[in-house]
């Protein structure tokens, strides 16, 4: 059952239950802080997103990256959550769910076992019962912030999953360190997105915001004449508005790691971040609504038993001048 430890040299009064446990770093050029996986007092405890690397303010240059996109707060809604928050899927659900009768359990990778309630297809933005949460462990330096998470079940699937979030030394640059062990009986096979919900400084999705890409995209769904692809850039048309948005799956990736490599850009804001990653892009989805712009590459992993994966994505903050240019 659950077992969570933090190694945190924190007042107790962060760890009460009047407020969610966090924790914050720096490396003198970004401030970051977190909210930290915990079953009974956490800010996030639903079953879509890894609990893991929840960063709700970063600030650099005087600018912030991220904060709170959405209008309604449940610790348990599904996407009640901040920062370059990650999720697993196996076939499009948990891992293990298609093999798993009604009443049995599956597993979420970075959350537990959860239960699965009946024979109806996998829902990705309910928040299944959690019946088993593994043992977290929080491990906090000035510049860095390691997350373990190990779970051990009777289904074939256990592992060890590892993620360090670093700032670089004297840089505005942020790395996701990841690693995965799977100590089980059986293969795992995932794939693994980062939603990036980036909200610079608060200031509304539309014609000031662009995100520019190391191909050039195709999009495959209609973006409504709200936005539109022009050569490597996805640019936006209007000002979106409360309850309008953008949804499409991206094409024209390579099968390299080259084109993991994606620019947001906030001209209102004056603020940019160019995310690179080290594995090929398995799948690019694209999602914003006025508060939040999300590129949401995928990467495709499978791990043998007594195997380990490992993977990082980087992320180089920057603020712009008049002209658009980076400072």
């Amino acid at each position: 059952m659950r077992a969570i430890l933090f190694l945190l040299s924190v007042p107790l009064s962060i760890l009460s239950a009047a407020e969610p446990p966090q924790a914050a770093i720096s490396n003198g050029v970004i401030d970051a802080k977190f909210y930290l996986p915990d079953a009974e007092n956490g800010y996030y405890q639903g079953t879509r997103f890894d609990w893991s690397g929840v960063i709700f303010s970063l600030r650099y240059q005087g600018h912030d990256y991220f904060g709170q996109w959405f209008p309604r707060y449940d610790p348990k809604l599904h996407d009640a959550i901040m920062g370059p928050v990650e999720e697993y899927r196996t076939n499009d659900a948990g891992l293990g769910f298609q093999e798993a009768k009604a009443g049995g359990k599956f597993i979420r990778i970075g959350v537990g076992v959860v239960r699965k309630p009946d024979d109806n297809a996998y829902q990705a933005f309910k928040t299944y019962d959690i019946l088993e949460h593994g043992a977290w462990r929080v491990k906090k330096g000035k510049d860095r912030i390691e997350f373990a998470h190990t779970l051990t079940t009777d289904l074939g699937y256990s592992y060890v999953y590892r993620k360090t979030v670093r700032l670089a030394r004297g840089k505005p640059v942020m790395t996701i360190e990841h690693s995965l062990k799977n100590t089980g009986t059986k293969a795992i096979e995932t794939a693994q997105y980062n939603h990036n919900f980036f909200v610079m400084d608060g200031k509304p999705t539309g014609p000031e915001s662009s995100v520019r890409f190391a191909f050039e995209p195709r999009a495959t769904q209609d973006l409504k004449g709200m936005a539109e692809v022009r050569g490597t850039q996805l640019v936006y048309l209007k000002e979106l508005q409360p309850k309008e948005s953008t949804f499409t799956t991206l094409e024209g990736f390579g099968s390299t790691a080259k084109d993991y490599d994606i620019r947001m850009e906030n001209r209102q804001a004056g603020t940019g971040v160019h995310i690179t990653g080290d594995q090929p892009i398995g799948k690019l989805v694209y999602w914003s609504i006025r508060t939040t712009f999300c590129p949401e590459p995928y990467v495709n992993l499978r791990i043998e038993p007594g195997a380990t994966k490992k993977w990082t994505y980087t992320y180089e903050f920057y603020t712009l001048d008049g002209r658009g240019a980076t400072n």
